[in-house]
């Protein structure tokens, strides 16, 4: 029986299989016919016309015989998927939700920009690092919406030529393959370079209408980690910053916290040394540096005490010094808006909130600061000593002009 050209190969098979006289697939060295029935034995083969069918022919030596696929109807839950738990830890987790706005933001749009899609889409990623073909480097046409960190992302084979990352204030980094991914896409959008640049021979306390608040983005848990190292936070000058935060062994990577795909702490790490799994309540330093004097507590809550008196300093600022009310709201870019007449609203001009526009170099600094340490809800784990600095030195400068006692108030760096 001739097979058509464009037969599929198991069409072909099952063909052949119901020829007469040629062998049964899969059953010339067990003797077994479906359903579990014994063969009858060579030379005791049925009568002519009996209808039986015929006695299979031995494979040949070193013949591999051929496979019928079983028959259905089959269960999805019984078919074997490898890599079956890593898949299903990966759809759960943040890089796998195309609804969230990390990946639906420019959904009306039909397109992401080049400078946001390196990070916010696979296919973006592979082209930022060549991984595609093309030549790596910054993208030059938007990319397709409707990505997420798909397996590709991190398992591309060319991951491995890749030894170093570029920083946003244009410092390279090395990186084993394994961390290349984390460290491309969580190192934020700016720099303390960043915002010298925009504020540098201006008067500190004048407000200054070219000034807009410069975002260090968010989940910029390398921009942490790396610390005064790569100095992505602004660091004042004359002061002295933590570099990379390197935690003893077995914890040397991203990874030897976070499950790399469900993206789940791993306590256990932890408890390799602490006495609790839970991070926010570890405290790595024997001084009080929020002024409580209370050294019972997580670093985490001496961090949130000082951004909290941090951000009120801000507002204090804004007010009294630059002459405009600020109010912030982390849910709208730019994030600081203008609130001239004080009555804790939003001022809106042609039905679209005000962006903040009364900034001082001095204000911005400490903004940026402020934004740059919560933009990272592990920089408890990520580098605490470089938070407390960057948020303690941005207090320290706003004190002057707000007439404060900062000795009083008993921080320490």
């Amino acid at each position: 029986m001739p097979a058509h050209p464009l037969a599929p190969a198991w069409i072909i098979v099952l063909a052949l299989a119901a020829m007469p006289g040629l062998p049964r697939p899969g059953l010339a060295q067990t003797g077994l016919e479906p359903g579990g029935a014994t063969a009858a034995p060579p030379g005791a083969g049925a009568s002519a016309g009996s209808g039986a069918a015929p006695v299979p022919a031995p494979a040949l030596p070193g013949e591999v015989p051929w496979v019928i696929p079983p028959s259905g109807p089959f269960n999805p839950e019984t078919i074997p998927v490898p890599n079956a738990a890593a898949i299903a830890a990966w759809a759960r987790s943040a890089h796998a939700d195309a609804g969230s706005e990390a990946f639906s933001h420019w959904n009306d749009e039909g397109e992401i920009p080049p400078v946001c899609a390196n990070c916010h889409s696979g296919m973006g990623f592979r082209a930022f690092h060549g991984l595609d073909g093309g030549s790596p480097g910054p993208l030059e046409a938007p990319v397709q919406t409707g990505g997420v960190v798909d397996c590709a992302t991190c398992h591309s084979p060319g991951l491995a030529d890749v030894t170093e990352v570029v920083l946003p204030n244009g410092m390279s980094h090395p990186v084993p393959p394994g961390e290349v991914t984390c460290l491309t896409c969580h190192q934020g959008r700016s720099s303390g370079d960043s915002v010298t640049a925009a504020t540098e021979n201006m008067p500190p306390d004048t407000p200054n209408p070219a000034l807009s608040f410069i975002n260090p983005h968010y989940a910029i848990a390398a921009a942490t980690w790396l610390g005064g190292h790569a100095g992505l936070g602004y660091q004042y000058p004359g002061k002295t910053y933590a570099g990379r935060f390197l935690h003893a062994p077995p914890v040397t990577t991203c990874n030897s916290c976070h499950d790399p795909h469900s993206l789940r702490v791993n306590e256990t790490a932890c408890r390799t040394c602490h006495t609790t799994g839970q991070s926010r309540d570890i405290r790595i330093s024997r001084q009080s540096h929020d002024g409580s004097g209370v050294t019972t507590k997580g670093i985490r809550a001496d961090i949130d005490a000082n951004a909290a008196r941090l951000k009120s300093m801000i507002l204090d600022y804004a007010a009294k010094v630059a002459g405009v009310p600020v109010i912030y709201d982390g849910e709208r870019h730019p994030y600081f808006f203008t609130d001239a007449n004080d009555d804790g609203v939003v001022d809106q001009s042609g039905g679209r909130p005000v962006a903040y526009n009364a900034w001082t170099p001095r204000l911005l600094r400490a903004a940026y600061n402020w934004k740059f340490v919560n933009a990272d809800p592990g920089a408890h784990v990520h580098n605490p000593p470089y938070a407390l600095q960057l948020l303690h030195d941005s207090m320290e400068d706003l004190a002057g002009p707000l007439d404060l006692d900062f000795a009083a108030l008993g921080l320490v760096r």
